[in-house]
């Protein structure tokens, strides 16, 4: 396990310490438990020899395991990991399967409100490797001392490097005020770094929002939940009442969340129309349309980095097509992928691909990415500061200096 984490850790390390997001456009499907299911077709004899072939070889390795495993092993710990199994076997650094408390924590997480460090990570598809994005200013982390870039090594003393992203934010989440101790490796420092933080309830501060000078909103969008729609349709409605002459919506490090969450802001800043498309396996088309009159026609600029994702490409992407604002900073993950969260009956539930979403164009930039319409790198300095203030973030300044020239 510790070759396999330097191992990665040096491959995710190069060029850059700050690795990708893996966050997903979701949706949860609600229809009910889901058992027991069977297909209409016929079974092959090939497929029934095939499944009973692997049963047969299940129980036989569970034989085993009962005869000669040296410890104790729980029924359900081998089902789960079972289950798991099945879904690493896609291939898919999206898929998992949720035990019931995974599956509850990933609720909690959606609805903005849990208790845990308060920081966003992000995980790289190829490396498993999971890094600090931003620790929410205030919260446990943030007192801690952990700093964006900061990669997690170990959560209470087990490496996590390839462990399934929800699995290890569950393990930083718990009762308020117990510790959970984080153990970090920081570019710069030769040794990993252990920090103990006690968890608290943190309310994701999904957006936040502020009038600049110059009478230019800014509204930043960390995250895609059920909350922000309403947080976020209010916030340019407030900004619009105080007379703003134009907006910058900033999405830098947000790796995405629901997609209905971003359809619904969507729907509030672009005209009637195709506002992005989900297509599944067989070709079969879901299209999302605005459908109301609250078309934003002010100057508008959408702040961007590589660790904006997935909804939040989709957002970017919609505005970019219309034309209605211009993409500022660097090029987008690149995730154009839909993920579905389905419950199973028992209240445990699995996370599968799809579909692939498409901007109004008809792009799918799954491995490619938005790129900006003006690039500007962060600068170094300012990479692993926790909070940036506005006049030293010369990404935000350049978006400023977009917005005037626009207004002219």
């Amino acid at each position: 396990m510790k070759n396999k984490f330097w191992t990665g850790l040096l491959v995710g390390m190069l060029g850059t310490l700050l690795v990708g997001t893996v966050a997903f456009s979701t949706y949860f499907i609600k229809s009910g438990a889901i058992y027991n299911q069977q297909s209409e077709e016929i079974q092959t004899d090939e497929k029934l020899t095939e499944s009973v072939e692997v049963k047969k070889k299940i129980d036989t390795i569970q034989g085993l395991i009962d005869q000669y495993y040296i410890d104790k092993v729980k029924e359900d710990t081998l089902a789960d990991g079972l289950y798991q199994g099945l879904m690493y076997s896609l291939g898919d650094p999206y898929a998992a399967y949720y035990t019931k408390e995974d599956f509850a924590s990933l609720i909690e997480a959606t609805n903005g409100v849990y208790c845990g460090i308060g920081a966003t990570v992000s995980q790289d598809a190829k490396t498993g490797i999971i890094t600090i994005v931003k620790p929410f200013v205030g919260a446990p982390a943030y007192k801690a001392g952990i700093l964006p870039g900061d990669v997690i090594y170990k959560v209470d003393g087990n490496e996590v490097t390839g462990v399934d992203l929800t699995e290890v934010v569950s393990k930083m989440k718990g009762k308020e005020g117990t510790d959970v101790v984080i153990t970090i490796v920081r570019e710069g420092e030769l040794d990993p770094m252990d920090f103990t933080v006690k968890r608290k309830q943190v309310e994701v501060p999904t957006i936040e929002s502020e009038m600049l000078s110059g009478k230019i909103g800014y509204i930043s969008v960390s995250e895609f939940d059920e909350i922000t729609s309403a947080q976020f349709i209010n916030a340019v409605d407030t900004l619009e009442k105080q007379g703003e002459k134009g907006l910058i919506i900033d999405l830098r490090n947000n790796g995405g969340g629901l997609y209905d969450t971003a359809v619904a802001m969507l729907e509030r800043m672009l005209p009637k129309g195709l506002l992005v498309y989900q297509e599944d396996k067989n070709g079969n088309k879901q299209e999302d349309y605005a459908k109301k009159e609250d078309e934003f026609n002010k100057p508008l600029v959408i702040l961007v980095n590589e660790n904006t994702a997935s909804a939040s490409e989709i957002f970017a992407g919609a505005i970019q097509d219309y034309e209605k604002g211009t993409i500022v900073g660097t090029k987008t993950f690149g995730k154009g992928i839909v993920q579905s969260v389905i419950p199973l009956y028992d209240d445990s539930a699995v996370k599968l691909t799809v579909a692939k979403y498409f901007t109004p164009k008809g792009r799918n930039i799954h491995g490619i990415g938005i790129e900006p319409d003006v690039s500007v790198e962060l600068d170094e300095k300012l990479r692993q500061k926790p909070l940036i203030k506005k006049e030293e973030d010369n990404q935000l300044q350049k978006a400023i200096q977009v917005i005037k020239q626009m207004d002219k």
